[in-house]
Order: structure tokens, then sequence, then C-alpha cells
């Protein structure tokens, strides 16, 4: 604002000096008369005019452009009062003399007012230089700043700092509404009058409030801030004075940083919402086709079994042979739905992680056992060290983990072939690894196996493509890595990584589980 001195930041009013600048010129030009008194009245009253300019330039160095005009104009009459013969008279009789008062009176007006012009262009180089440097930094920790509160925060905090006044801003929701609040250092519950000023502002693209051509009645002066493409929203802040021509373009470049760096955030957020959308549709309408095609296939099969066992007197043995086609197609329809909820939950990330020593044994024995029909046309061969230690895992996911990788062996490798499954400890965990003679994946879908929905060129099995994704999913719950990789031999080699510590083998056997 406009103080009469440079204020902090580099930013400074017209310099308007004080009454004691005044004071303080016509003191030192007395003073220094007053020690050219000796030479009065003798032949050196040249000497004198020589100290006087020394003054006048010394004093041109820290004070204003009046207190040196004033300071030579008593300079001049000073000397030629007091030491220009004839003495305490202005009258001046040699024309040499006289000269020599008229080229005093110019060089000391004209050395006093060149210094302070010298002297005012320093300033405001090292104002610009400040400027320029508070403009850098303010750009840099912008280009830092990860979020739109972030960018709020230093936005409010360097406007204070460089303009000495409080400010904040009102950003628009995303929808080229306003919001009602002021955010800066505190928020700011707006007034009806200020959010209508605000509002005004916003649609106008013009300054309004204190010190515009649109007071508005408030108590800030508001100012647009006008993106290429987007307008985030209006700056507040509450001067005292208005800004100058060279202010003025100061705080325009200023707020156009803030402007730009709001712009960024709000067109990525929109990219980001653009993706989100896209992304979503493409997963609905996966998830539409797989779902209504998923479904039918069990669904028909209940209806047919059912219709059959109500419509006919079949045998004893046709009824469960049908009752039985009805409890396979109903597993199909289980294991559908709890895929589902199991993405559902990786999404939400409502993944509650249990865990619990156990001994590896049951967990796979578990799961063979509930894949008994699926694994009966293979050779499941497991490989488990006798001395291999319980570990501490959560027995439900780990269960779901290694259900879904068998039952994908089972889905694409050809019957009769032989699924390998071992287990084996390391210094941080354990490490799972299972294979198929399969026809593995192609290199090219190798980093895409993991994703929800995918299927390998929609291969013939069936499923959603969201097995492989809940492995992944359940594995990093346990702070675990997966990864797939085509055997040598032939079929995919999945490896899990799952940490778990050195189990104390004084534990009493009951606490494994």
């Amino acid at each position: 604002m406009n103080t009469g001195k440079p204020e902090q930041g580099g930013i400074s009013g017209s310099r308007k000096p004080e009454t004691g600048q005044y004071l303080i010129s016509a003191a030192i030009t007395g003073i220094a008369a007053l020690s050219c008194a000796p030479l009065a009245g003798g032949s050196h009253y040249h000497v004198v005019s020589f100290i006087l300019l020394f003054v006048v330039s010394i004093m041109s160095t820290f004070l204003g452009m009046g207190p040196v005009l004033l300071a030579s104009t008593l300079s001049a009459l000073i000397w030629n009062f007091f030491f220009i013969p004839p003495q305490l008279t202005f009258h001046i009789d040699k024309p040499e003399d006289l000269l020599i008062f008229g080229l005093f009176f110019i060089i000391a007006l004209v050395n006093g007012i060149l210094t302070t012009r010298i002297r005012r262009q320093e300033i405001l180089a090292r104002e610009r230089e400040k400027r320029t440097d508070s403009l850098f930094r303010l750009t840099h920790e912008l280009s830092k700043a990860s979020g739109t509160d972030e960018i709020v925060l230093i936005a409010a905090e360097k406007i204070e700092e460089q303009f000495s006044a409080p400010a904040f801003l009102i950003l628009q929701d995303g929808n080229n509404h306003l919001g009602v609040t002021g955010r800066g250092r505190k928020n700011i519950s707006l007034s009806v009058t200020e959010t209508e000023a605000a509002e005004w502002v916003f649609r106008h693209l013009k300054k309004a409030g204190n010190f515009t051509a649109h007071p508005l009645t408030v108590n800030y002066t508001l100012y647009p801030l006008q993106g290429n493409k987007v307008n985030p929203g209006v700056v507040a802040i509450r001067q005292t004075e208005a800004f100058n021509e060279e202010q003025q373009s100061y705080w325009e470049t200023f707020i156009a940083q803030i402007t730009n760096a709001l712009e960024r955030e709000f067109l990525g957020e929109l990219a980001r919402q653009a993706r989100f959308l896209a992304e979503s549709d493409r997963l609905y309408k996966t998830l539409f086709n797989s779902i209504s095609h998923e479904l039918r296939i069990p669904v028909a099969t209940i209806m047919g079994a059912s219709d059959t066992i109500l419509n006919t007197e079949e045998s004893g043995n046709m009824q469960k042979e049908l009752i039985g086609e009805i409890f396979t197609a109903s597993l199909r329809l289980n294991r559908l739905i709890e895929n589902l909820l199991n993405i559902t939950r990786l999404e939400s990330g409502h993944i509650s992680v249990r865990l619990d020593w156990y001994d590896i044994n049951d967990l796979i024995n578990k799961v063979l056992e509930e894949l008994e029909d699926e694994l009966k046309p293979f050779s499941v061969q497991v490989i488990i060290p006798d001395d291999m230690p319980p570990v501490k895992i959560d027995f439900g996911l780990m269960e779901q983990v290694l259900y879904n990788l068998l039952y994908n062996a089972a889905q694409h490798a050809p019957a009769a072939s032989e699924i390998h499954l071992t287990a084996e400890t390391t210094e941080t965990g354990f490490v799972l690894q299972l294979s198929d003679k399969g026809p593995g994946f192609p290199e090219t879908a190798l980093k895409q196996v993991f994703d929800k929905f995918y299927r390998v060129d929609n291969k013939k099995a069936g499923g959603l493509g969201l097995g492989l994704s809940i492995v992944k999913g359940f594995t990093e719950a346990h702070n675990g890595s997966i990864g797939v990789e085509n055997a040598p031999g032939g079929g995919a080699l999945f490896t899990l990584h799952i940490p778990s510590e050195k189990p104390d083998f004084d534990i009493p056997n009951q606490t494994i589980k």
C-alpha cells in the first residue's frame, strides 16, 4: 500500500517526504554555513561555495527531491548574504561574483536533482529485483503445491506478505457457481452482500469494491481470477489505498500466477473426472455384458432342471442328476456373487486383514477340498517342505487367493495335465508358486492379467475376469506381491511373496489354527 516508504516484499507507494526531512535539510545547511563563518569577510568566500555544494550533494543521497531543492536554495542565499561582498546584503558588486553565484545555484540544483534521481532509480531497481524474486518464489511454491487447498493457502500468505493486507479467495465449485466461503489462512463465511458482490465480479470479469468504479458496498476490493479456459473464482483483498500504476501492474502479475496454478488444478480435476467417467462407462458395459452372459448359463441350467423335475416323472437317479446340476449351477452363481462382493470390498478399501498363525498345509488342503470336482481331471502336485513353519496370514483372504488361482488353472489347463503348487519360506516370509500346462499368456497381455474384467481374447473359459484382480488385491492387503510369467515348459507361472513373521517355536500348538 501507499505508505510513503518501500513496503515489505517490494511494493511501494509514491514517495512523500515528511516535514521532518525539510527541517533536517534546513538544519544541516545552517550548520554547514556556521562552520564556514571564519571564512566570512575575507577573500576565501569562494571556498565556502564548494563546501556548501558538497553538503548539498551529501544530503541528496538520503533526502527527497523537495528537501534537496530547499537545501540548494538556502545554500545559494546564505552564500550570497553572508559571504559574497558586500556582506549582509543580496547585492553583488562584481559581475564575476554574480556569474559565480548563478552557476553555484544552478550546479547545486542540478547536482541535487541528478543525485536524487539516481538514488530513486537505484531504489526502484532494488524494488523490481525484490518483486521479480517474489514472483519467482511464488511460482516455485505454486508449482510444488498439490491440491487446491495448498494453492489457496500459499496464495493468501504471499498476498499478505507482499501487499501487507489480508486476503482470501472465493472459488467456484466446478459448475461455474461460486462458493459462499472465503478461503485463505482462515475460512470466512461471506455475508449476502459480499456473496452477491463476488458473483457480480465473477460473472462480469471486472474488479469491484473499494477504490474501483463499482463500489458495491463491500469492505474489500474484489478481483476476478480470469484463466485461459477456466475462471477459478475471485480474490478479495482489504486495501487501505488505491494501487498506483506500478503497484497495479505488480498485483496483476501476482494474481495471474495464482490464477494459472488454480486453473491447472481445475483442468486436472476435470481431466480426472473425464477419465473416471470413461472408465466407469467402460467397466459398466463390460460388467453388464459379462454378468448377462455368465448369469444366463447357470440360471438357464437351474430353470431347465427344475422344470424337468416338476413336469416329468423321472427315476430317482435322473432326479439326483438334475438336482446335482442345480447345485453346480448354484455354486457357479455363488462364485460370481462372491467375486463381485470381493471386488467391491477392494474398491471401497474396506479390507480388514486379521493375521494369525496357520499351517500352510491346512490352507492348501481346504482349498483342494473345495475344488475337488473342478480339479478331478488334473494331476495336482503339492510340494511343501516337511519343516515348513506356521505362517501369519489372514486365512479367509488367502483362501480366496489360492482358490482363484487354482480355479483359473483348472479353467485353462488341458485335461489330464499337471498343476504344480509349491510353498517355501524366505527370510521375510514365504513364497507360493502355482504353475499349469495351459496356453499361458501372450507377452502383450502379461501386464494386464490382474486388471478388472480382463480376459485374454475372450477365451472360452467363463467368469467375469475378476478372479486374478481379487488375487492381486488380497495379496497386496497382506503387503505382499504377485507376479506372472510364462513357464519355460509352457503354461502360466504365478509367484506370490507374502511377508510373515518368523514364529517363536515356543508357541503352544493350540495357537496354530
